[in-house]
């Protein structure tokens, strides 16, 4: 018997309504509010001490630890010392000066440039490589650019290449990848990647000063003619004891890719000079997937130890939901460790993993992933 899809009208209220419930925390956001008294206000702060969430830090720091103190030095040298330095230096400088002349050059297309306001360019490229036993090695390319127009009246900027990679976390913790996978006797499987990273859309930012979060419209072609729209809003609210709540909601319409949902939520604990805890979850949902929902949560502690670098380990938990069936697919520790090498615009990460598949009936094995990364 065919299996009954859940309604996209049904997702839509199950993803809000979690949203909804994490986003109640924001009830905790400080705000300035008329003087109580002395006895009231000691009671309600002994109140939020006892709370387990407010526990959770206290806990942590009171274990034990061999790593380094916070720290934030720099360990390469910047690149206008070291621009010139190499042929690999100069190519680096020449693609990003053409990217730079590139958004210039589509900035006058719409009128006089304001010389305080110049246009400007970003530029990622990323190689991610992963291995496991079962699945064996894949590498996949991915890019992602985006040129900022000022001069038009809007807040207008074009993207291009992987936008996969925009309905991540910003500070996403994990190499995660929600592009379907290659194939399985292909290390590189180049028309996978070049549909992933064929997005081109013209983005407009803040398009309302009335509405209370930060929002993107983009209006653009993937994955060769898939005509989207695609709206995202997202806001960040300052809690009780050093907490910080940021979420997120994306919503895309493609012509052939129809409806995608999904919806980032971020809890962290952030103290000047320790180390963070953080909980990372997203909920999605997609015409162009098997099960009705699915979802990814990493909770876990991260260390800097120098400039631009992260070392984070913790817990993953993943599933799905099928017929209003909540379930557990696969979970286990992970490690990340991410930093700058040898110039402060090439970063290497890596990843190890320690997971179980449910559903493929895999028990716990090793998984390693590497991600190469150049900015320009």
């Amino acid at each position: 018997m065919p299996r009954i899809r859940m309604s996209f009208a049904k997702s839509i209220f199950i993803i809000a309504t979690c949203g909804g419930m994490w986003c109640s925390a924001s009830a905790n956001e400080v705000k300035p509010s008329s003087p109580i008294p002395d006895a009231e206000n000691n009671k309600n702060l002994e109140y939020d001490d006892q709370t387990f969430l407010f526990q959770i830090p206290r806990m942590m720091d009171a274990v034990p630890t061999f790593l380094p103190e916070q720290s934030d030095q720099n360990i390469v040298p910047p690149t206008t010392q070291t621009e010139d330095s190499t042929w690999t230096d100069r190519q680096q400088k020449s693609i990003r000066h053409w990217t730079q002349k590139t958004a210039n050059k589509i900035d006058n297309w719409f009128g006089e440039p304001d010389p305080n306001q110049p246009a400007s360019a970003t530029l990622r490229v990323i190689i991610d490589n992963s291995w496991n036993k079962h699945d064996g090695y894949e590498i996949k390319p991915r890019i992602r650019g985006k040129l900022k127009l000022p001069t038009l009246e809007r807040k207008v900027s074009l993207v291009f290449g992987d936008d996969s990679l925009d309905n991540e976390l910003e500070n996403n913790v994990a190499i995660t990848n929600e592009n379907p996978a290659g194939q399985t006797d292909k290390t590189v499987d180049g028309q996978r990647t070049k549909d992933d990273n064929g997005s081109l859309a013209l983005r407009w930012s803040d398009f309302s000063k009335h509405i209370p979060f930060e929002t993107d419209l983009d209006l653009g072609v993937r994955s060769g003619d898939d005509i989207y729209v695609r709206l995202k809003a997202k806001k960040d609210w300052d809690l009780k004891n050093d907490f910080t709540f940021h979420a997120e909601q994306i919503y895309r319409y493609g012509i052939d890719s129809e409806n995608y949902l999904r919806t980032n939520l971020e809890l962290v604990h952030a103290r000047p000079n320790q180390p963070i805890l953080s909980n990372q979850f997203n909920l999605t949902y997609a015409d162009t997937q098997d099960d009705d929902l699915s979802w990814d949560n990493f909770t876990f502690r991260q260390h800097q130890f120098f400039h631009n670098n992260t070392f984070s380990y913790g817990m993953y938990l993943g599933g799905f939901v099928n017929n209003n069936d909540l379930r557990l697919n696969s979970y286990g520790p992970f490690v990340s460790w991410r930093q700058p090498v040898f110039r402060e615009w090439f970063f290497i990460q890596g990843d190890l993993n320690y997971l179980n598949n449910h559903r493929d009936d895999r028990s716990h094995f090793m998984g390693a992933l590497v991600r190469l990364e150049a900015l320009f």
